[in-house]
C-alpha cells in the first residue's frame, strides 16, 4: 500500500485536492500548511482516507532562541496533533527546527529539547504517534544526519529519501530504524519532489525497506503528474 501527500496539489484549496486524490489513494497525509491548514478537522471526516498530516513547517521553529517564537510553534503543531487525534490519523510529521545562529547554536539545541519534552507528553495524552522528520542540505536544519537522531530518540523517525540523496546519507539512513516515509526523487542538488525516476535516487534498498517493514510509502511529488508516474513505478516494483 502507497499513499500521497496533498503537496502535489498545494495550489487548490483542501478538499478539492481531497477529492481528485480519491481516484489515486486510500491513504492521504495532509499537509497542513497553506491552503492546506485546517482549523477544525471537519473536513477530515468527509472523505473515507486513512490519514497522517504532516505539521505546519515553513512558519514555525521548535528551535527557536525566541521563547514566544518557540513556545507558539509548539502550539500550531499541538494543534495540528489535535487535527490528527480527532480524524484518527496514524501519525503526524514534524520538522526538526533549525539554528538560526551558527554560533550560538547550543542554545538551539537547548530550545530544541524544550519543545521535544512538550510534544512528547501531548502525543502520549493524545496517543498518537509523531515522526520527526529528516531535513535536506543546509547551514541550519537539524537532523541532516542520522547522528543527529540522539536528539529525537524519544520519537519514531520519518525517511524522507528525497532529502537525504541530497545530503548523500540515504546508505546511512537505511541503516536506522524507519517508521514513515515520504519518497520523491531528485538530482542530488536541488529538493526539487520529483516523480520517481526523475533523478538519481535508487529506489531498489528503499523498495526493500518498504517489503521488509511493512512501510506505507508517502508519495511528496511536487506536481499531481508526478504523483501518478511515481504510483505507476510503484506498481511496476510490487507496491500496491
Amino acid at each position: 500500500m502507497y499513499g500521497v501527500s496533498t503537496y502535489c496539489l498545494i495550489d487548490k484549496p483542501l478538499e478539492n485536492a481531497l477529492t481528485l486524490l480519491s481516484d489515486v489513494t486510500k491513504v492521504v497525509e495532509i499537509m497542513d500548511d497553506g491552503l492546506h491548514y485546517m482549523d477544525t478537522p471537519e473536513i477530515l471526516h468527509s472523505f473515507s482516507y486513512t490519514y497522517y498530516i504532516h505539521a505546519p513547517a515553513r512558519t514555525v521553529n521548535i528551535a527557536s532562541h525566541l521563547d514566544a517564537i518557540r513556545k507558539a510553534s509548539v502550539k500550531v503543531i499541538r494543534h495540528a496533533m489535535d487535527m490528527g487525534a480527532d480524524a484518527g490519523a496514524k501519525g503526524v510529521v514534524v520538522h526538526p527546527g533549525f539554528a538560526p545562529w551558527l554560533q550560538e547554536r547550543d542554545v538551539s539545541v537547548f530550545q530544541l529539547h524544550k519543545s521535544l519534552i512538550e510534544l512528547k507528553k501531548h502525543s502520549e495524552e493524545l496517543s498518537i504517534p509523531v515522526f520527526v522528520e529528516n531535513m535536506p542540505k543546509s547551514k541550519y536544519f537539524f537532523l541532516q544526519k542520522p547522528d543527529e537522531l540522539s536528539h529525537f530518540s524519544e520519537f519514531e523517525f520519518a525517511l524522507d529519501v528525497g532529502h537525504a540523496h541530497i545530503c548523500g546519507v540515504l546508505d546511512d539512513f537505511l541503516k536506522v530504524p524507519v517508521s514513515h516515509l515520504h519518497i520523491h526523487d531528485n538530482k542530488g542538488n536541488a529538493d526539487s519532489h520529483a516523480a520517481i525516476g526523475d533523478g538519481t535516487v535508487d529506489f531498489a534498498p528503499i523498495y526493500d525497506l518498504i517489503r521488509k517493514e511493512n512501510l506505507c510509502p508517502i508519495i511528496e511529488t511536487e506536481t499531481f503528474d508526478g504523483v501518478l508516474r511515481s504510483v505507476t513505478q510503484l506498481k511496476r516494483n510490487g507496491i500496491v
